[in-house]
């Protein structure tokens, strides 16, 4: 699999603390193709992730980080005049809301251009796999992914588009102009029933939304998340529903990423109903620890999966 996106320095404070009186930071390695990228390469799939990050020791942390994982980097620019994309969590127990402020203008990865493509490392991968972030980065990683979308169609790549609209990076009319030509004719796209709602005025029951969405884009398969409520899929006029795994919620940070993980690693297997019970799992991982990323083995998560786990492993 070949993925593209921003990686991004995280600084959490601890819970119940907040930003303006913080006593210290947690660090953490972020990104949400790169943590999608992280989680497929701990399940042992093959993956490679490009993007551009600064040579200096954060730049270096973020591919320690990752090539730790299985990520292959090799694609990876490394100016030495650029900065690292950074953002800030004050986590919080529900109903209060995790409070994110992003410090990313500028950043190495904003700067990304068709020339620092690596297009053969692109033309071996079967699967493509893009985000909505990207585009809203910077002219020329709109034009990027444009680009990526483009060629992973005409090379009969399985093209995968995982929504994540970002209120505080554009406008749900900007977000929906650029996304939407990603998404037509897409093998597989992904959306919160939010996003759904917001940038494509599809709503009502969730359940009807996914085949909705597949069906307005051409999509081979789409799946509709709607937080505890579940994930309804669609493929070929079939539609399923998935339900969450219930846990206690450490970090709500990354879970969509991992349930992203879990649906690419199913279709690898041919199973998208399959691949959107992984994700839920993988989800479930992610929620309940801390960080970005689901640190998680396929042993670990096919034991929750089949209920095979045990309380206390010792």
């Amino acid at each position: 699999m070949f993925t593209f996106g921003e990686a991004m320095i995280r600084l959490s404070v601890p819970p119940g603390h907040t930003l303006e009186f913080a006593p210290s930071f947690d660090v953490h390695v972020a990104g949400a193709e790169a943590n999608v990228a992280a989680t497929l390469a701990r399940l042992g799939r093959s993956v490679s992730w490009v993007s551009k990050v600064p040579e200096n020791s954060l730049g270096r942390r973020v591919i320690s980080a990752l090539e730790a994982a299985g990520v292959d980097c090799s694609g990876v620019a490394r100016p030495a005049e650029r900065r690292m994309g950074t953002y800030f969590v004050e986590l919080h127990p529900e109903p209060l809301p995790t409070r994110i402020i992003y410090d990313r203008a500028d950043s190495a990865a904003a700067s990304f251009t068709l020339d620092d493509v690596t297009w053969p490392l692109f033309e071996r991968a079967g699967i493509v796999h893009l985000s909505g972030i990207t585009p809203a980065l910077s002219p020329s990683c709109r034009e990027v992914v444009t680009e990526m979308a483009n060629r992973a169609r005409a090379g009969n790549m399985l093209l995968s588009v995982d929504v994540n609209y970002r209120a505080q990076l554009w406008t749900p009319e900007e977000a929906a102009a650029t996304i939407s030509p990603l998404i037509s004719e897409a093998d597989l796209v992904v959306c919160t029933s939010e996003d759904a709602a917001d940038l494509y005025a599809i709503g009502g029951d969730p359940a009807e939304a996914a085949g909705e969405l597949a069906g307005v884009f051409d999509a081979k398969r789409a799946v509709v998340t709607s937080g505890a409520e579940g994930a309804w899929w669609h493929e070929r006029g079939t539609t399923g529903h998935v339900s969450s795994i219930p846990v206690s919620v450490i970090d709500r940070i990354g879970a969509g990423d991992a349930f992203m993980a879990g649906v690419l690693d199913g279709i690898l297997d041919g199973d998208l109903a399959l691949g959107v019970r992984r994700g839920a799992a993988l989800a479930a991982f992610a929620l309940a620890s801390y960080g970005d990323q689901a640190v998680v083995t396929r042993e670990r998560m096919e034991s929750l999966l089949d209920g095979t786990g045990r309380r206390v492993d010792r």
